[in-house]
C-alpha cells in the first residue's frame, strides 16, 4: 500500500502517517490513536493499525492477549464482567474503588461500559446513569452535524397505518422538519429537528400512539419484514406478523451494541434477513434462525443456529440468543464479532440445544424486560422534562441584536 492509502476512513488517516507516528515513538495501539486519531471511531480498521505496528516494529510490537476497557484500568472488558457478578459490585463507584481504577471517576470510554453492565447484570437495583451515555442516548436521539436531530418512531415490522402517517407528516410541518426520508430499516426518519422541540415533537408522535424506534441507542433498532404469506403468493408462513411480534418482545432493552433483525417469508429472502444480527427465513416446514450477519464495515453472511417447526419456538431462541449477548458480550461488540469469540456452538448448546438453560436466559430477559421496556420519549414529553432540552441562550440573536 503506498504512504497516501487510507487506513482510517472514519477520521482519513492515511498510512504515511501512521507509520510517521510508529517512527516517532508510537509502539502500541493507544499511542498511535492518541497521536493520529486513527481506529478511535468505529474500530473496523484496528487490525490494519497493528499490522502497520507489526510490519514496522517487528519483534518489539507485542500484542496483547486482551486489550484493557481502557487506560483508567488493566482489566479487560472480560475480567470486568465477571468480577461485577462475582463480587456483588452494584454501583460504579464500588467497581472503580474495588477494581483499582487509576482514575477517580473514569472516562468516556469506561463509564459507558460500565453502566452497561451494571445495568445487564442487576436490572432492579443499578439505576441507569445518563451521564454515562453518548449525547444520542442521553437525548434519545441522533445528532447531525449541523447541531440538529433526527427522530425516527418505531413502526413494528415496518407496518404503518394512515392515521401513524398523517401524525408524521403533521409534525414534520409544524416543526418544519427539513427533511423526511424512508431508511433501509422500513422506518421514516425525520431529519433537522431542533433540541428544544424534541420533547414536543415526541408528545405529538406519542398522541398518534407512536414510540422512540431507538435509531440512536444500543439497543434493538428495527425488525424488517416482507409481507409473507398475508400477500405474497410465494410466502410461506406469516413473516410480518412474526416480525412484529419479535419487535414487540425486545424492544427497549439495552444490548452491548446495536441489534438488527428481519423476517422473510421464504428463501428468495426480500427482508434480506442473512445479513442481520439475527434473521429468520420462512420455509414450508418452519423457520431458519441464522445469527452474526453484518451489512456495514464489515459484510458477513448469517450462520445457522437453528431449525424450528413453530413460530412459538423460534421466538424463545432468539429471545435466548439476545439475552446470553446481553449477560457476555463485550460493550461495543456487534452479535458477529462476539460470536467469533465464544463461537457458535457455544451458542448453540445454550440456547438451541439445552431447554433448561434457553427457559432461564428467557426468564432473565423477561425480568429485565419488565423494568426496561418504557419508551424514553413518553418520560420526557411533562413540561418539568423539557427544561432539559431548552438552550440556555440563543447567544446568535443576542449577538445580533
Amino acid at each position: 500500500m503506498p504512504p497516501e492509502s487510507e487506513i482510517c476512513g472514519c477520521n482519513g488517516v492515511c498510512k504515511g502517517t501512521i507509520l510517521a507516528a510508529i517512527a516517532g515513538g508510537a509502539t502500541d495501539l493507544g499511542t498511535v490513536r492518541a497521536r493520529t486519531k486513527a481506529s478511535t471511531s468505529c474500530g473496523s480498521c484496528t487490525g490494519l493499525v497493528e499490522q502497520l505496528l507489526a510490519h514496522s516494529l517487528g519483534d518489539a510490537f507485542r500484542k496483547p492477549a486482551s486489550r484493557p476497557v481502557c487506560g483508567c484500568t488493566e482489566l479487560a472488558h472480560e475480567d470486568v464482567r465477571r468480577l461485577i457478578r462475582a463480587r456483588g459490585l452494584k454501583s460504579m463507584p464500588a467497581v472503580m474503588q474495588e477494581l483499582g481504577w487509576k482514575t477517580s471517576c473514569g472516562c468516556a470510554t469506561c463509564r459507558p461500559a460500565l453502566n452497561f453492565y451494571l445495568l445487564a447484570e442487576w436490572p432492579e437495583t443499578y439505576r441507569d446513569d445518563p451521564q454515562s451515555r453518548f449525547v444520542n442516548e442521553r437525548n434519545h436521539a441522533n445528532i447531525q452535524k449541523d447541531g440538529t436531530y433526527s427522530v425516527v418512531p418505531r413502526m413494528w415490522g415496518g407496518m404503518t397505518t394512515p392515521q401513524e402517517l398523517r401524525a408524521i407528516a403533521d409534525a414534520a410541518e409544524k416543526y418544519q422538519v427539513p427533511a423526511v426520508k424512508v431508511t433501509g430499516g422500513q422506518r421514516i426518519d425525520l431529519l433537522g429537528v431542533r433540541k428544544e422541540d424534541l420533547p414536543r415533537i415526541w408528545a405529538d408522535l406519542n398522541a398518534a400512539g407512536l414510540v422512540s424506534g431507538h435509531a440512536y441507542g444500543k439497543a434493538l433498532r428495527t425488525v424488517k419484514t416482507c409481507v409473507g404469506s398475508d400477500f405474497c403468493r410465494f410466502g410461506t408462513q406469516d413473516s410480518t406478523g412474526l416480525g412484529i411480534r419479535l419487535e414487540r418482545r425486545l424492544w427497549g432493552a439495552w444490548t452491548p451494541h446495536k441489534v438488527k433483525l428481519a423476517v422473510s417469508g421464504c428463501p428468495r429472502n426480500c427482508a434480506e434477513a442473512t445479513c442481520k444480527d439475527v434473521g429468520i427465513v420462512c420455509v414450508e416446514s418452519g423457520y431458519e434462525i441464522g445469527v452474526g450477519g453484518a451489512a456495514g464495515m464489515d459484510v458477513k453472511a448469517t450462520e445457522r443456529l437453528a431449525k424450528v417447526a413453530t413460530e412459538d419456538e423460534a421466538v424463545e431462541i432468539v429471545v435466548a440468543f439476545v439475552q446470553l449477548y446481553r449477560e457476555s458480550a463485550n460493550y461495543l461488540d456487534r452479535p458477529y464479532k462476539w460470536l467469533a469469540k465464544v463461537g457458535l456452538d457455544w451458542v448453540r448448546a445454550q440456547v438451541v440445544e439445552d431447554r433448561d438453560s434457553r427457559a432461564a436466559l428467557v426468564a432473565r430477559f423477561d425480568r429485565a424486560q419488565a423494568i426496561f421496556q418504557k419508551d424514553p420519549w413518553a418520560e420526557r414529553t411533562a413540561p418539568e422534562a423539557r427544561a432539559a432540552f431548552t438552550p440556555l441562550a440563543h447567544l446568535a440573536a443576542e449577538a445580533a441584536e
